[in-house]
């Protein structure tokens, strides 16, 4: 209990000012029109979605969040893979306010630890777009490309881990890994 107690302090401490807005996902495995039916439909019954819009040609969808709303990654995913398909591509645009990102390093945004690689040392403002590289969000060969950027476990669990900073949460918290 004390450990959950300190989790939501530092999750309200260190929370970095930012809102997700929409996502663009690109689909595998659809054949037909039936097929981008289908996930358009699972997508449009997430919750926290405001606004799905489908391109049919390029199996993508560009999604609209509503604001104010916590938004869940892995939602997406599992709304993507219930319909019958797996998620090939995931970029998400957020607003960020003076959120200073760095390579191989956590950070806290709207709730989610992000946990960058490949990226230079900077201070993100505005809208931005980052591609989430984990295992099950991007392309095979994405996901091996992007571990020769981390030496930490949590690039392969997804969640925190042991060698992970312990100002970035505690062990078992999911961990996003994206890239700008």
């Amino acid at each position: 209990m004390k450990n959950i107690f300190i989790a939501c302090c530092l999750l309200v401490a260190v929370s970095t000012n930012a809102q997700f807005k929409q996502a663009n996902l690109q689909a595998s495995g659809l054949t037909c029109s039936m097929c981008s039916k289908a996930i358009y439909k699972a997508l449009s019954a997430v919750p926290f979605i405001d606004k799905v819009e489908s391109d049919i040609k390029n199996s993508a969808y560009l999604i609209t969040f509503k604001s104010n709303m916590p938004v869940d990654f892995d939602a997406l995913k599992a709304a993507v893979t219930n319909a019958g398909f797996s998620v090939a591509h995931l970029t998400v645009t957020a607003n960020f306010n003076n959120v200073k990102v760095q390579n191989d390093a956590h950070v806290l945004v709207q709730g989610k630890t992000l946990h960058f690689l490949n990226v230079p040392s900077q201070t993100l403002n505005g809208s931005k777009t980052f591609t989430i590289v984990d295992k099950n969000f991007a392309a095979a060969k994405d996901y091996k490309k992007y571990a020769q950027f981390t030496t930490m476990k949590c690039y392969q669990t997804g969640v925190m881990e042991s060698c992970c900073d312990k100002k970035d949460g505690v062990s078992g918290t999911r961990v996003y890994h994206v890239t700008i």
